[in-house]
């Protein structure tokens, strides 16, 4: 199912991509709002069925530096509630679209984080998500439509669930619930979309952003929208941008002082590697060699980082070791860069940049680029090398662990994941990781009992029960892991059975 069609959903109302007899009791809707409780609650919800979505991207990398940039602006605001959770996620999707869910759940469509020209751009559209779930624009709207919302939100959840099957039906479904819905309720987004703007103006302004970000992000969409009528950004059919809007931020905008706020190198990173994954491996091949060659960057190392990973992802593996080379001599020449390297594809990076993330992402990809091409030693002497200096950078672990195992290095593999779970303990891919070694070593309960730490941590109560069940029909006598696994059971069992009561009230 195309992850688009939620996120329209989602974005102008609430989650719908559940099932209609799934929907969350919100309580007496003659309350004010929902409970915080019932706002992650539905968030949660909503994430699993997200999370299982081939376009939602499980990327390390990309979600922590979404997550840094996120946090930066709550901690720098004074309408974030210390009591609510955040997390931000991205999407693979080229449509220009954000979204908030209840809980404090957000998601950014890798279209969008590429069509920002700048850090602040970026930021802008983040704090104004940040604000949309501070002032609680879900819960007010869930509260004041009553009834008829549940109504609506039932039938767009059918549609939803449908579109995995036969999108063209659901289409049908998803346009007749919308039009009696969405239409009516149009001037009453709009008032949230202003407060929203309001409030996240001011967290973009207490981060040390550019306040011109805003206006200047929807400014271009505006425009985008005017001359393309029928493929519009999605975030104008989701996020109704008026003149009114953007004159209003102008306007509180126009006495400030000029501030010029450079992007980090994290920003560029991350945008050069978003535009690698994008469309066909060879176009992206062919752009970022084009720009290369014409010398159309702001940044040329920047520029060779995403030539890299796009050669990685067309398999030109030779070719991707080649530009690597061409990326670190880039990086020696550039001395006023916040990277700098004083090796050539083997020794220490040295970083001068409060935020690591840069350069545990080049070592990353240097990594994948040498076993790419089999040359395993280099690879595991840059793994090795890069976690004593990023030591808590998850790509460079799952790449680590990753390569050990398939270089049949299990147990090698397994004693470095047990001890990274230590610190790590809700990391998913870890606990799949591990569940491959014990499968490769024939311990099927230890391998279970890892599967349904997976299950578990992405929200599938369900499945993480079976596992657990599976791995006491496995046993192995050894009397201490069996009683961890029956405690987990009966642990994610009472979890269950609680869900299964606040469904019910």
């Amino acid at each position: 199912m195309k992850l688009f069609v939620l996120i329209i959903v989602l974005s102008i109302l609430f989650p719908a991509n559940i099932h209609a007899h799934e929907l969350p009791d919100l309580g007496d809707v003659s309350q004010a709002t929902i409970t915080p409780h019932q706002e992650r609650q539905i968030g949660l919800q909503v994430m699993r069925q997200i999370r299982a979505d081939p376009s939602y991207m499980d990327d390390p990398e990309i979600a922590s530096y979404l997550n840094n940039l996120g946090h930066k602006l709550i901690a720098n605001s004074d309408e974030a509630n210390a009591q609510q959770s955040f997390e931000f996620f991205a999407v693979q999707d080229a449509s220009i679209n954000a979204f908030a869910l209840p809980g404090g759940f957000m998601g950014f469509n890798s279209g969008l984080i590429i069509a920002a020209q700048s850090e602040s751009e970026l930021a802008a559209v983040m704090s104004h998500e940040i604000a949309h779930v501070t002032q609680k624009h879900l819960a007010r709207m869930i509260a004041s439509q009553k009834f008829d919302m549940i109504k609506s939100l039932a039938a767009l959840a059918v549609a939803i669930v449908a579109a995995r099957s036969n999108p063209q039906a659901s289409q049908a479904i998803l346009v007749g619930s919308q039009a009696s819905m969405i239409q009516s309720k149009l001037d009453f987004t709009r008032k949230h979309e202003k407060e929203a703007d309001r409030i996240g103006l001011t967290i973009l302004l207490d981060a040390g952003f550019d306040p011109q970000g805003m206006s200047a992000f929807f400014e271009r969409l505006q425009k985008a929208g005017r001359f393309h009528e029928n493929g519009a950004p999605s975030y104008l059919r989701t996020h109704p941008i008026t003149f009114e809007r953007i004159a209003d931020i102008q306007n509180r905008t126009r006495e400030m002082p000029y501030r010029q706020v450079p992007d980090s190198i994290d920003f560029l990173l991350v945008r050069a590697k978003l535009r690698a994954l994008q469309g066909r491996p060879q176009d992206a091949v062919a752009q970022f060699k084009s720009r290369l060659q014409e010398k159309r960057y702001s940044n040329e190392a920047v520029e060779r980082y995403g030539y890299v990973h796009a050669l990685l992802r067309d398999k030109q593996h030779k070719q991707a070791n080649t530009e690597l080379a061409q990326l670190y001599q880039t990086l020696q020449k550039d001395t006023a860069s916040p990277i700098l390297t004083d090796h050539l594809l083997g020794k220490t990076v040295r970083i001068e940049h409060k935020n690591v993330i840069a350069g545990a992402m080049i070592e990353t990809l240097a990594a994948s680029v040498k076993l790419a091409n089999g040359k395993t030693t280099e690879a595991f002497n840059t793994y090795k090398s890069a976690l004593k200096i990023y030591p808590q950078h998850r790509a460079l672990i799952h790449g680590y662990a990753d390569a050990l195992i398939k270089n049949k290095q299990t147990e090698t593999a397994l004693e470095f994941i047990n001890k990274q779970l230590q610190l790590f303990h809700n990391d998913p891919q870890l606990f799949g990781l591990q569940a491959q070694c014990y499968s490769i070593l024939g311990d099927r309960m230890l391998e279970h009992r890892a599967q349904a730490e997976v299950y578990f941590l992405k929200g599938h109560y369900a499945g993480a029960i079976d596992q657990l069940q599976t791995a006491l029909q496995n046993s192995n006598g050894n009397f201490y892991q069996l009683s961890s696994v029956e405690a987990r059971l009966k642990q994610i069992q009472a979890l269950k059975t609680e869900e299964e009561k606040e469904k019910a009230k």
